[in-house]
């Protein structure tokens, strides 16, 4: 008999056993020494949640608007590539996942499931609403090729990925010669080359590889107008974690910017996202929302980050453990999980709504003492 699955290091533990490990490395590992992404998780208990007592929380409301849409809770699943990799329905198993929860997904330009196959999981029956996450390549026709697709198929916003010229250095993805199955290729592009399925790369990870000859490392504040300039879709920059870069993001109009350093995959030794926020939101004087990924492993997590000023946080890796587990099911289970630890953490918090969640509900931990 299985062992009962009650957060998501259980998850993981289990998706470890049932993954190969070429799989299991490219998904788990970081950047270099791997310093952030330890810290990533280690940043929320520098925090302590304060809570307030005698609230009646008999009834607690997860629900946000995020992009002008409703969610169930301000918890989304973030862009995560080549998903079929962990189980043979990929993202359109994820699709149905936030479907069932109500909750958004967006989609990696790097899916090893076509924009249109994953809308048609999400809709049919109401329920999640999709955003595409945007890599801008050289070939600037192919890039736009992509946000008109996800226009005409319904998707709801674009996740630009800022952090990216070239990719960082994966320590295992580099011993592991990583590459995709060769049943398996990025599913939205037609050639060889630009699918990730040429067969040989090299010695190296063969995505850093198919990053430096497809992705384009000029990428600079005019392309986001260039963007918004081709797109009636809210444009969100994904991997802002200064508060300087995102004034900037305000001045050039862009709709939202997400706190993320990439699943600390990109720079190792950059802050951990939830250090960051707050810069970022005051940064922002309220001109537009702020979301955050990275580290988020349970629901008291995505309680102090809405309290430090995100609108909702978006989560990568514990999906994957979900999907590698159990399909739609497991990435269900996964969801409803951190829902339900959200809404406890709320309620223990004396938080009715997350418009009752505020600064004042989290302190730093050296401070604590002081209260």
């Amino acid at each position: 008999m299985s062992v009962q699955r009650v957060c998501v290091a259980d998850f993981e533990e289990e998706a470890k056993k049932v993954l190969p490990k070429a799989v299991y490395d490219y998904y788990r590992s970081g950047a270099d020494e791997q310093t952030t992404l330890t810290d990533n998780v280690a940043a929320f208990n520098r925090w302590r949640l304060v809570p307030r007592v005698l609230r009646d929380v008999s009834t607690v409301d997860l629900s946000v608007s995020v992009l002008g849409h409703k969610l169930s809770m301000p918890v989304c699943v973030a862009a995560t590539a080549m998903q079929r990799m962990a189980h043979p329905e990929g993202e359109t198993a994820t699709a149905r996942a936030c479907r069932a929860v109500g909750t958004g997904m967006m989609l990696s330009s790097w899916a090893t499931s076509t924009i249109e196959e994953v809308m048609s999981a999400m809709t049919a029956s109401a329920g999640g609403v999709m955003w595409l996450q945007l890599y801008i390549y050289k070939d600037r026709e192919l890039t736009l090729s992509l946000v008109r697709r996800a226009e005409e198929a319904g998707y709801k916003a674009i996740f630009v990925t800022v952090d990216t010229p070239y990719l960082g250095r994966r320590l295992d993805d580099m011993r592991n010669r990583f590459k995709l199955p060769p049943h398996l290729s990025m599913a939205n592009f037609s050639s060889a080359s630009m699918a990730f399925s040429e067969g040989n790369y090299g010695d190296d990870s063969g995505l850093a590889v198919y990053v430096a000859k497809a992705i384009d490392p000029s990428l600079c504040w005019d392309d986001i107008t260039w963007i918004k300039k081709h797109t009636y879709l809210p444009v969100i920059v994904k991997g802002v974690v200064n508060g300087e870069d995102a004034a900037q993001a305000v001045i050039y109009g862009v709709d939202g910017i997400l706190v993320s350093n990439h699943g600390a995959r990109q720079l190792d030794g950059v802050p951990a996202t939830l250090d960051v926020l707050e810069e970022v939101v005051q940064a922002v004087q309220g001109r537009c929302d702020v979301y955050m990924d990275g580290g988020v492993r349970r629901g008291t997590d995505v309680l102090k980050a809405l309290a430090l000023g995100a609108k909702a946080v978006f989560i990568g890796r514990p999906v994957l453990w979900g999907l590698a587990c159990q399909g739609e099911q497991g990435v269900t289970e996964i969801l409803e999980l951190l829902k339900e630890e959200l809404r406890l953490a709320m309620a223990l918090s004396g938080c009715r709504s997350v418009s009752e969640v505020s600064r004042s509900l989290v302190r730093r931990a050296d401070f604590t003492s002081r209260m």
